[in-house]
């Protein structure tokens, strides 16, 4: 990442260092550059005067602390130097693309690296014939009006939906399992009347009334569903707990 931002911005000596192993000489090199060229927090050239001798160790050190706290980074004092470079980085990235122009400038690029991936990737062709279809053409909503018919389905106006519809009744009604239990899986009986519940609330508008009892149906079949789910896998869970196996052979009498 370091070396993508230092490319960003166009740093000279980058292809004769190794910044993820840095000397301090280099390092040092690169915080001086970043100060001089990109972020300028200091205005006067005696200000940048100590970070300018990069030879000598018992000054520099000093003077990247102070050259911290005056960024307001007095906290990463003492951070390796790696963290160090990564926010003086940032902050210098930061300025950069807030200079009029550069915006627009590392946005085309990475537009070009966008469409240059995009176009090293491989191409895969699927074998899926689904894959090909329009859901959108005329010739698709009409066959799923026509399965509508065929299934007794009440057809929606987004035949999106009308498939859906389709698709669950085919799930619950014509599974390979519902279809050995033949007459079983159809529901007899009575209708519910869900016009006589409690709704607990009145909203003035007998459509909306009806429409809260369906919903709250439909929900209240989502939780007993989930319910029965639950228990089966409790069930499943109690069959290999409560009955281990064992291999008597491996017992031991006494000591």
């Amino acid at each position: 990442m370091s070396r993508r931002k230092l490319q960003a911005l166009e740093y000279p000596n980058l292809p004769n260092i190794d910044v993820q192993a840095l000397d301090q000489i280099q390092f040092r090199n690169i915080v001086l550059w970043l100060e001089e060229q990109k972020i300028r927090q200091y205005n006067e050239l005696e200000g940048r005067q100590p970070l300018r001798d990069t030879r000598n160790d018992q000054q520099w050190p000093s003077a990247l602390n102070q050259y911290l706290n005056d960024l307001d980074l007095g906290w990463a004092v003492g951070r390796s130097q790696a963290e160090i470079l990564d926010l003086l980085l940032s902050i210098a990235v930061t300025l950069e693309y807030a200079e009029e122009g550069k915006a627009e400038k590392f946005m085309e690029a990475c537009s070009i690296n966008v469409h240059a991936k995009k176009d090293q990737a491989p191409q895969i062709i699927a074998a899926n014939p689904l894959d090909e279809l329009d859901f959108s053409s005329p010739e698709f909503v009409k066959g799923v009006n026509a399965l509508a018919d065929v299934l007794r389905v009440t057809k929606h106006p987004n035949h999106l939906l009308t498939l859906e519809g389709c698709a669950k009744l085919v799930q619950t009604r014509y599974s390979k399992e519902n279809m050995k239990n033949g007459e079983n899986v159809i529901k007899k009986g009575s209708a519910f009347p869900f016009q006589e519940v409690d709704k607990s609330f009145e909203s003035g508008d007998a459509v909306l009334n009806h429409a809260a009892k369906i919903l709250r149906l439909l929900f209240i079949m989502d939780l007993r569903d989930l319910q029965t789910k639950i228990n089966e896998c409790i069930v499943a869970v109690q069959s290999i707990t409560a009955n281990p196996k064992t291999d008597t052979r491996l017992g031991k009498v006494g000591y």
